[in-house]
């Protein structure tokens, strides 16, 4: 069941959003849900930790830059966990590292995104973990919009764990049809 405190924040933090928007991956939708809207918001914030910290377990936290950062930074906080973040792609300054933080070999980590719609973004900075030498089998995400990442994430042997869906988000919410 869906954590309608959850809903409610998002909701009352104006994140979702309906009209005609284009989506990363060059797709469009009737709707939107904004994460810099609910990153920045303290209230969703906090109760995107707690639902993360509730779901973790044991394993070292990791971010997909830049959008999932501060939800990994609230959750390590949450639980105490230390994190990485994990770069699309390496930088070409500075010390050109994939991945930003301490990690072990073999370290079970799981990755924390904000919003999976084909799940590209996590598949690649799983890749990234997994040739740094982390154990990743699990992506947690707040947002599943529907369209295909659970699918592709398990192709890559990789669950798919969201807070919510968008069937949970927008039902009974206005702007949608059906």
């Amino acid at each position: 069941m869906a954590n309608q405190e959850l809903i409610d924040a998002l909701r009352d933090a104006d994140a979702v959003k309906f009209g005609e928007f284009e989506l990363s991956h060059g797709g469009t939708s009737s709707y939107y849900v904004d994460k810099y809207v609910f990153e920045t918001d303290p209230r969703c914030l906090e109760l995107i930790a707690q639902a993360f910290a509730d779901r973790v377990g044991q394993s070292k936290l990791a971010g997909v830059a830049l959008g999932a950062v501060p939800l990994v930074a609230v959750t390590s906080v949450e639980t105490g966990h230390p994190y990485v973040i994990a770069r699309k792609q390496a930088k070409e300054y500075g010390t050109g590292n994939r991945i930003e933080g301490e990690l072990t070999e073999g370290e079970e980590v799981v990755v924390l995104e904000d919003i999976a719609t084909t799940g590209q973004s996590a598949v690649d900075a799983v890749e990234a973990l997994r040739e740094a030498g982390a154990a990743v089998d699990r992506v947690l995400v707040v947002v599943d919009r529907q369209e295909g990442a659970t699918e592709h994430l398990a192709d890559h042997d990789i669950e798919l764990e969201s807070l919510l869906t968008a069937e949970d988000l927008l039902e009974d919410a206005e702007g949608i049809d059906g």
